[in-house]
């Protein structure tokens, strides 16, 4: 067997893999708009946790979405404006206002970031202390960010589905905001990746031990959430929400989706500001392992790139399982493409999007060896010797 056909056999059986025995993780199935809601006798009351640092662009949208839910109980948020200097909390109180809404919106004042801890974290763990401690705590705690907007009745499915199946993590995958060049053409494989890396129906199942969260929107039990942990508990993970999906895991079932009713209002203009984002977490999620990033950027290599270049320079049999390789990549990446309404054209060029997550990844890493591993937000987080 020569080295050409030997490579594009390892591809092919790869493709053949992920479309057959990880848990249909392509199909990009949006499930929760379409399940028959379950109206609980009585509704429980639900708590957002907001953690927001400079985030006056996007605020008021995100806290109007919160305060005119459909809900049929009380439903409060807390905003930690985590020593923000443009006006953030002005920005929310004035959104709260303008519907009426003051009563069911409280603001405290980020304390300073203490060692070994995360900044959104550490803003998160104060939010939920703040509605823990008061008289009568809601019965679930919605972990979501400044920068997203709720569709009406969001909440309401969202508390239906974990009344009705007993969940103590009830999470959905936002649809991030796909508009310029560049969301175009990394953001649906961001989501893509991601359903790799954590299959929804994995997560989804009792019995399998795969868990998993998407940090956006996040509907916790407070007391299993307590008895987890707390924040606490993940308190210096970058990928905090999977993180705190197998924590709640270890004590109940979790829930994962996609959803078009819960969007993303950060734009991510051009291909620098994806880069920041991606870099940000990608060598964590390689447990900081240069023989784990040398693995990485081998199979994506091999299972992204070796089949188009088979399929076009390739000689006999090897250029055939190269075209067949690469006609089942294009199959699997068509369900996020057309989730996110773009050009089928768009899952031909997931080679070419390959590499550049490859670049970003490597990029992390190169990062973390300069000690800036982690930074967001002017904050550099990834300090594993503090994780502890």
């Amino acid at each position: 067997m020569t080295v050409e056909l030997t490579l594009g056999s390892v591809a092919l059986a790869a493709w053949v893999f992920l479309l057959a025995a990880r848990g249909g993780f392509w199909r990009a199935k949006v499930q929760e708009e379409k399940e028959r809601a379950f109206a609980p006798a009585t509704w429980p009351s639900v708590t957002a946790v907001i953690p927001a640092r400079n985030e006056a662009d996007v605020i008021d949208r995100c806290i109007s979405s919160l305060l005119s839910q459909d809900y049929p109980a009380r439903l409060d948020v807390v905003l930690v404006d985590d020593q923000s200097d443009d006006g953030t909390s002005k920005v929310a109180r004035k959104a709260a206002e303008a519907l009426g809404a003051s009563d069911r919106l409280t603001i405290i004042s980020g304390q300073p970031l203490p060692r070994g801890w995360t900044g959104k974290l550490w803003a998160v763990n104060q939010g939920v202390a703040e509605a823990s401690s008061r008289p009568l705590p809601s019965r679930y705690m919605l972990l979501t960010d400044a920068d997203i907007a709720y569709d009406q009745g969001v909440v309401r499915r969202l508390v239906a589905r974990s009344e009705g199946r007993g969940l103590v993590l009830n999470s959905l995958m936002v649809k991030l905001r796909c508009e310029s060049f560049a969301e175009r053409m990394l953001i649906p494989a961001f989501v893509f990746f991601f359903q790799m890396l954590y299959p929804f129906a994995w997560v989804n199942r009792r019995d399998h031990p795969m868990a998993a969260a998407a940090g956006g929107c996040m509907l916790a039990r407070r007391d299993v959430l307590e008895a987890a942990g707390g924040i606490r508990a993940i308190r210096s993970a970058l990928i905090d929400d999977c993180a705190l999906g197998r924590a709640m895991k270890r004590k109940g079932p979790i829930w994962l989706g996609l959803t078009n009713s819960v969007h993303s209002l950060r734009p991510y203009p051009h291909f620098e500001d994806i880069r920041k984002m991606v870099a940000r977490s990608a060598y964590d999620q390689l447990n900081y392992s240069p023989l784990l990033l040398a693995g990485t950027v081998i199979g994506m290599t091999l299972t992204y790139l070796i089949p188009l270049w088979l399929a076009v320079f390739g000689t006999g049999l090897a250029q055939a399982v190269g075209a067949i390789s690469f006609v089942l990549m294009v199959a699997a990446f068509w369900p996020i493409v057309r989730f996110y309404k773009l050009s089928p054209l768009w899952s031909a060029a997931l080679p070419a999007i390959a590499v550049l997550y490859m670049t970003f990844t490597v990029d992390s890493a190169l990062q973390q060896w300069r000690g800036k591993g982690g930074l967001w937000k002017g904050r550099v987080q990834a300090q594993r010797a503090e994780a502890s």
